[in-house]
């Protein structure tokens, strides 16, 4: 059982796990190198925890003691109890969720590895912000994916904000990396998965028009909000499909875009 103990100091050194965790730049460096990873919230370090991730410590307002009592009971690791003054000095910014978990970072899995058996998977390309990340993993686990990968520029999914924004998805929806981009996709098609481009060109396919053969086995690559997909990836995939707009709006964001394609792909129509 965890026995928790107040910290007064932002500088004590038991804290170095939570330090700066609104720096992007310094977590790339702190927590894959340091094997660790941030979750936020009591409902995202449940389902941390859920999932089988190892918890190193906790940091957390004291009264969020109370209603996260049953999981420490299960739990043999430092609790750290600490003001919002404390918890904002350390951290960078406001934890308005009161309490924090570091929890140690799963063995990577291979592409390879979460294609294995996945019917319907979710390619990620330039996804810089962790954000949108959060949305894509949370939009895939609702709506039935199996699996995502990302490219090789795109956000860490376990960075502590992508976590907070899925909702702890990130951690039920299987993931790897493609190192080689956009050469790697030869592994989706290897894999018998047809790759949808999702595009606002003109030319492309409505997802309403694909057939339910073509759908049950499929990976929808998604750009970032902007630039859209690189010609490479464009190049490599093997039909273009777009969502139809209407009243002069171009596109749609890339969290709703997303959440569009999948349920397009999950649901197709049958007329």
């Amino acid at each position: 059982m965890a026995r928790p103990e107040a910290v007064t100091d932002a500088a004590d050194p038991r804290l170095v796990d939570y330090v700066g965790l609104s720096d992007p730049a310094l977590r790339r460096l702190v927590e894959p190198e340091g094997g660790l990873f941030v979750a936020e919230g009591e409902t995202v370090i449940r389902r941390a925890v859920a999932a089988g991730c190892q918890v190193r410590s906790l940091l957390m307002s004291q009264r969020w003691a109370e209603p996260l009592q049953d999981l420490l009971d299960q739990l043999d690791v430092p609790v750290y109890l600490a003001d919002q003054d404390v918890l904002r000095t350390v951290t960078g910014y406001d934890v308005h969720r009161g309490a924090l978990a570091a929890l140690h970072r799963p063995a990577a899995l291979s592409p390879a590895q979460v294609l294995a058996g996945a019917d319907r998977v979710a390619v990620l390309e330039g996804f810089v912000d962790p954000t949108n990340v959060g949305v894509v993993f949370r939009a895939a686990a609702a709506l039935g994916l199996d699996s995502v990968l990302l490219d090789p520029t795109c956000a860490d999914p376990l960075y502590r904000r992508a976590v907070k924004v899925s909702m702890g998805a990130v951690f039920s929806v299987p993931s790897a990396r493609i190192s080689r981009w956009p050469a790697g996709l030869d592994e989706v098609r290897a894999a018998r998965l047809t790759i949808l481009a999702l595009t606002p060109a003109a030319d492309a396919v409505d997802l309403a028009e694909l057939s339910p053969g073509l759908v049950a086995r499929c990976a929808v690559l998604l750009g970032t909000e902007g630039p859209g997909l690189s010609r490479g990836a464009l190049a490599a995939a093997d039909l273009r499909v777009r969502i139809p707009m209407h009243h002069k709006v171009d596109s749609l964001n890339v969290g709703a875009a997303a959440a569009v394609a999948f349920w397009s792909i999950t649901h197709p129509s049958r007329g």
